[in-house]
């Protein structure tokens, strides 16, 4: 994995440098290599898939919370619920709310993203993503798409935690962390028919959260938020190359919400 010798791409400007070199003699990058880590970094993140990959934990995850408590699965408790995890098992995983915060689990507002209620909620929600995760990746860029995703989410989480501290699970907060994504990228770039399309989509998915019961609003307005600030930050697409900062960032996220779920079943199991 480590190449202690040869030649690499600067990740900042893209010329042939040495993997040991200490900063890259032509833009002055610090470490480029990354002590020889920097290649095989590259090739880990820089091809994955972000789409996949949310999807994929998602369906993981759904998957194992059906077989920690089938019994519980096969009792609803309302349409969005059909053949949807228990309580319990979606706690066990890292489901988020006033109560986990109670007893300091503050990091389940990262493994809550990958969780959902019922075959319905996570069909409706990796729709979604699949519609809107290749546009953000082609405009932001593969790790900054994950990284928007990951940090909409968890702002969903927090805003919901703070104001009501409801349990609850889904990737729709960050969902619309995309989608606020987009339409800041359609602002910047003038493209107002995009951006008037967006806005409706984002406007019937928040009220249609009125319409359905067990659907967390102050998720999705928080995700959103966070999407924005996100996107802000990021230049709202206006953007270079992904460096090794921008991989290693997508990558520790990742590690962290998969992190989140260990901690959360240690947690619940050993109490």
């Amino acid at each position: 994995m480590r190449r202690s010798t040869g030649a690499m791409v600067c990740p900042g400007c893209r010329k042939l440098i040495e993997v040991n070199d200490p900063r890259c003699p032509y833009c002055g990058r610090l470490r480029p290599g990354l002590w020889g880590y920097g290649p095989a970094l590259a090739r880990l993140v820089g091809t994955a898939d972000p789409t996949a990959l949310i999807i994929g934990a998602s369906v993981l995850f759904y998957g194992l919370a059906l077989m920690i408590d089938l019994p519980g699965a096969l009792h609803p408790r309302h349409l969005m619920g059909i053949l949807g995890p228990s309580p319990r098992a979606l706690t066990i995983l890292g489901m988020t709310g006033g109560s986990a915060w109670a007893q300091g689990q503050i990091w389940t507002v990262l493994s809550a993203i990958y969780l959902h209620g019922g075959i319905f909620h996570i069909v409706f929600n990796m729709m979604w993503v699949k519609s809107l995760g290749p546009a953000v990746e082609e405009i932001y860029g593969p790790a900054r798409a994950f990284i928007l995703f990951q940090v909409a989410g968890a702002a969903g989480f927090l805003v919901s935690n703070w104001l009501s501290g409801a349990p609850t699970v889904g990737a729709s907060g960050a969902i619309f962390g995309l989608l606020a994504a987009l339409i800041a990228h359609g602002r910047r770039a003038g493209r107002s028919l995009l951006t008037s399309q967006l806005l409706r989509f984002a406007a019937i998915l928040f009220v249609f959260g009125f319409v359905m019961p067990g659907v967390n609003n102050l998720a999705h307005a928080g995700g959103f938020a966070g999407g924005w600030m996100g996107a802000m930050l990021m230049g709202a697409g206006v953007r270079g190359r992904e460096g090794t900062g921008t991989q290693l960032v997508a990558l520790a996220s990742g590690i962290l919400s998969l992190a989140a779920v260990v901690m959360s079943a240690v947690t619940v199991l050993a109490g």
